[in-house]
């Protein structure tokens, strides 16, 4: 399933909800990233094999290293030094056409809240503070592919379906 979002939501005033903080992950978090990447995965696509988390767990340290904070933006909620959820923002720069003017286009990827965290609204939060970051760069739109347990909550954060052409 397909959804866009237009980058046109109120901005995110709160971005702190109780003791729980919200930030831009920076590279003292990757192995830490590595592993929710690595859960996100299991539970999207089911068990991966000892040989894809091998080679995912080795590729992915060096991929934060190029790219954390540059085209890609990992969105964190901590409890403490632990982080509890996550959402990565991927930005893509194209030729500008009519779809997209700025030629600056986000995916948002890999949504996942630790099972003891969850239902608590950290996905949310998470979304629209990148939601408000992504207005900021300029994005002309910020699509995702959802999962039916995610669906919901990207409706309410302000995702619609999209229909490629």
């Amino acid at each position: 399933m397909h959804l866009q979002q237009l980058t046109r939501l109120p901005s995110l005033q709160a971005r702190k909800v109780s003791k729980m903080e919200f930030k831009k992950a920076e590279l003292e978090y990757s192995e830490q990233l590595v592993q929710l990447r690595l859960d996100y995965l299991t539970e999207d696509h089911g068990s991966l094999t000892q040989h894809e988390v091998h080679q995912i767990s080795s590729r992915l340290p060096d991929y934060y290293k190029k790219h954390l904070n540059n085209d890609l933006f990992v969105y964190i909620c901590c409890s403490g030094e632990e982080i509890a959820a996550c959402c990565f923002l991927l930005v893509t720069e194209k030729p500008a056409n009519p779809d997209f003017l700025n030629g600056k286009t986000g995916t948002l990827l890999n949504v996942y809240t630790k099972p003891e965290y969850r239902h608590n609204g950290y996905a949310k939060k998470l979304i629209e503070m990148m939601l408000d970051d992504a207005r900021q760069m300029c994005l002309d739109f910020v699509e995702l592919k959802a999962t039916d347990a995610g669906y919901g909550l990207y409706k309410a954060a302000g995702f619609k379906d999209s229909v490629s052409k």
